[in-house]
């Protein structure tokens, strides 16, 4: 399913932090966002999940008006959405955390098989298992993140900042299980300061600023844009 935002203007009291928002995801690709501190990353993100509402415009996710749902509905839809700080559960245990993330599915055999399948995927997390979430580096933590959602069965996966902390192996070894995530067949919306880590596994992106897009294109076309390269990835 293609996820669409049109014209959407959002507002924060007097604060207006998206103007004129229209991009869209197409089913299956990994789409990065980005842009400095302010420029409405996030606050897109938050929107699609309806964590904010728009004054005007439309989000709409395959037939589905993302603007009249309520944020459980969309999780129960398969619309996951992993904020800024990863925001796990600190003294449950990593299998706990896990099987959090299946809280809406009934079938209790599919949860831990997808359990199962976020250890293989991610053998750290096996080897914490019953570690509290809260001892875990912040790498792990973000896998942990990563498995949780995995679990919820998504199909649209909303991402802020994954990178944000992290040291560049972990930040390459996240950005290769997202990779991996997507290629099993879960389309992704990547917000990302580390645009260079975004642009080696995105489809597309797009350049926000001040809550308006100012750039789009391949991934690989803004990767050797001027623009980009001086702005977001250094000369």
């Amino acid at each position: 399913m293609k996820l669409t935002l049109e014209n959407v203007e959002l507002y924060y009291h007097r604060v207006h932090a998206l103007r004129n928002l229209s991009i869209e995801v197409n089913e299956g690709e990994i789409v990065s966002l980005l842009g400095n501190n302010g420029a409405g990353k996030t606050s897109t993100l938050s929107l699609i999940s309806g964590l904010e509402r728009a004054k005007s415009g439309r989000v709409t996710w395959g037939d589905k008006d993302l603007t009249k749902m309520q944020p459980w509905d969309m999780v129960g839809a398969g619309l996951l959405h992993i904020p800024e700080g990863r925001r796990i559960f600190s003294t449950m245990s990593v299998h706990e955390n896990l099987l959090l993330g299946g809280y809406l599915v009934k079938d209790q055999k599919l949860v831990q098989e997808r359990a199962d399948h976020a250890y293989e995927l991610m053998p750290r997390l096996a080897e914490r298992r019953d570690q509290e979430g809260g001892t875990l580096s912040g790498g792990e933590q973000q896998m942990l993140a990563l498995g949780r959602a995995l679990v919820g069965g998504p199909k649209l996966l909303l991402l802020d900042e994954p990178s944000m902390g992290l040291a560049p192996l972990i930040v390459k070894q996240v950005m290769d299980i997202i990779k991996q995530i997507n290629a099993e067949g879960t389309t992704v919306l990547l917000v990302e300061q580390n645009a260079r880590s975004a642009l080696k596994i995105a489809d597309r992106a797009y350049v926000l600023e001040s809550g308006r897009v100012t750039m789009s294109g391949t991934a690989a076309e803004l990767a050797q844009d001027a623009r980009v390269i001086e702005a977001y990835l250094g000369a």
